[in-house]
């Protein structure tokens, strides 16, 4: 069985190696009640910043748990292709699993935008809550797949107002492109992949993208859900350029 991996926002450091930490109240929540980990138990923590620890839990109580820090890994498990998502806002499961299968798939960041034809994102604090979802969408694929850093989930954009920000180049898919991926040159700097909604981005919306410098290509000749075009434009990209060659 695998050892399991938690996340845990603290400033761990190499230096700490024999020391006794408290786990924060989550990762001590899902080690010893979701996962049923008891005291001598081997797990591996993560901050996010590059690296892993390997532990021990040493105490489990009413409190919460403490584990022993007991070596460091400087491990990096990240991809070379520095790839942003952009994604156009879907419904709740759809959105969920395109950020999970993007963050096993090593994006860099990961961009949420409104769009002529998104699914409606809710303002002010369940506008927050769902950011906040995704963000833990992200660390979960993060402790399961065994990357040590986890991708930016920045807040939702209109489109057109992260369009006039990007400063990169960039890949928009639309199904009558004429083009697939494999037409394109290879990326020579980090790219964005701008992945449109239920029912496609809108024929104003590829344009702006194309005058933004981005190029137009797509994935076979079938329309494909929002989320297969995230995992199918991923997979492609790492086919022909990055972590499957």
């Amino acid at each position: 069985m695998a050892v399991p991996r938690f996340f845990v926002s603290l400033a761990l450091a190499p230096g700490m190696i024999g020391e006794t930490i408290e786990l924060p109240e989550a990762a001590a929540h899902h080690a010893t009640r979701v996962v049923r980990l008891a005291v001598g138990a081997a797990l591996t923590l993560f901050a996010g910043t590059g690296g892993e620890y390997a532990a021990t839990i040493a105490r489990i109580d009413k409190r919460g748990a403490a584990v022993r820090i007991d070596g460091y890994v400087p491990v990096e498990r990240e991809s070379a292709l520095r790839i942003t998502l952009a994604q156009a806002v879907v419904a709740n499961d759809a959105m969920d699993y395109a950020l999970r299968k993007a963050t096993e798939l090593g994006v860099t960041a990961i961009q949420p935008l409104v769009t002529a034809r998104s699914a409606p994102l809710p303002a002010g604090e369940r506008g927050e809550k769902r950011h906040a979802h995704w963000r833990h969408i992200a660390i979960a694929a993060c402790e399961q797949c065994g990357r040590n850093r986890v991708p930016d989930v920045l807040a939702p954009l209109p489109l057109a107002e992260w369009l006039r920000a990007w400063q990169g180049g960039g890949i928009v898919f639309a199904p009558e492109a004429g083009r697939g991926v494999a037409a394109l040159p290879a990326p020579s700097a980090p790219i964005a992949l701008l992945i449109g909604p239920e029912g496609g981005l809108a024929g104003e919306e590829v344009a702006t993208a194309l005058r933004s410098g981005f190029t137009a290509a797509q994935l076979g000749p079938r329309v494909l859900r929002a989320e297969t075009a995230t995992v199918a434009a991923l997979a492609a990209l790492h086919a022909l350029w990055g972590d499957f060659r």
